[in-house]
């Protein structure tokens, strides 16, 4: 089989991504969300006001996100390369890309290996490192759905998967891009719980508050992307209760996004290298969030959402 022609045909450019289309929108409604908000940029004594943003806290976000688009579109072009290796050679067999059931087992699909992988990005330290970015804003607003990590690589790998079982890779992409696009306008305090049905089957905006929550009650809640019923069937689910603190357990009070991005990397390796033990290396770096050797004190615990 001619590699260039399958290439050819499960390879859209790269400009075709759907969240490339989506990022003037995201740009809009932000603004539109940001204006609205009464107290812009102020420091407040008390917690800040529902839907509010602090102007620095935002920036961040926003650069923290244009870094994103370059750093995954590398990581995922190269996926589907990956991709289409695994579905033409690999997979026992291959999906019709125009049949309707092929974008409905992609898209579920593509959901529920969100759910797997952000389940262990807050279960698993190494894969926490990455994704604590996400989670570093005291603010839950549009600007905060910006704010992403720059290495999708763990994501991207568990979603070999879907290829692998004979889905076709311009699918699983394009899956992706629709749920990374839904979960955009989660991202706010404007919006109150919607219709109950809805609240049951799908991620709404009280469910990913309390996914954003530091607050005990809502610590590694709600990991679902479009749909929350992986969560009521495997036991992550909290409804809102009160209104969230956001953030860290411990912040990291900085608006340098390399910082942002790398602190946990930092502190982690630094654990590891530290410890005496080949098991409290691993641990450091593959226990949950926060693990430290029974016989020693938790004095130093990983930043945690």
């Amino acid at each position: 089989m001619d590699m260039s022609a399958v290439f050819s045909h499960v390879l859209p450019p790269l400009m075709h991504d759907p969240v490339m289309f989506a990022v003037p929108f995201f740009l809009l409604l932000l603004t539109i969300e940001w204006l609205s908000a009464r107290r812009l940029a102020r420091e407040e004594a008390e917690r800040a006001p529902a839907g509010a943003y602090h102007r620095p806290d935002a920036w961040a976000s926003i650069w923290m996100g244009v870094v994103s688009i370059f750093t995954s579109g590398v990581v995922n072009f190269a996926a589907l390369i990956a991709y289409a290796a695994l579905y033409v050679y690999v997979a026992p067999w291959q999906l019709p890309v125009d049949a309707w059931y092929t974008w409905v087992i992609g898209i579920v699909g593509v959901d529920l290996m969100y759910y797997v992988y952000h389940r262990m990005a807050h279960r698993v330290r190494f894969f926490w490192a990455t994704h604590q970015a996400h989670h570093s804003s005291q603010y839950f607003n549009l600007a905060t759905a910006l704010r992403q990590k720059w290495n999708v690589s763990g994501d991207v790998a568990l979603r070999a998967v879907l290829p692998l079982l004979g889905v076709p890779p311009a699918v699983v992409f394009a899956s992706f891009s629709a749920n990374l696009i839904y979960q955009f306008w989660i991202h706010t305090e404007r919006i109150d719980k919607l219709w109950r049905p809805i609240e049951f089957v799908f991620n709404t905006p009280s469910h990913h508050r309390v996914h954003h929550g530091m607050d005990p009650e809502y610590l590694d809640k709600n990991y679902g992307g479009i749909l929350i019923i992986w969560d009521r069937m495997f036991g992550s689910f909290q409804p809102e209760i009160f209104r969230p603190h956001y953030g860290l357990t411990k912040q990291v009070d900085t608006y340098n996004i390399w910082k942002l991005e790398t602190h946990e990397y930092v502190a982690m390796f630094r654990d590891a290298a530290r410890a005496t033990r080949w098991r409290d290396r691993l641990g450091y770096l593959f226990g949950p969030p926060g693990w430290t050797p029974a016989e020693q004190p938790a004095a130093k615990q990983a930043v945690r959402a």
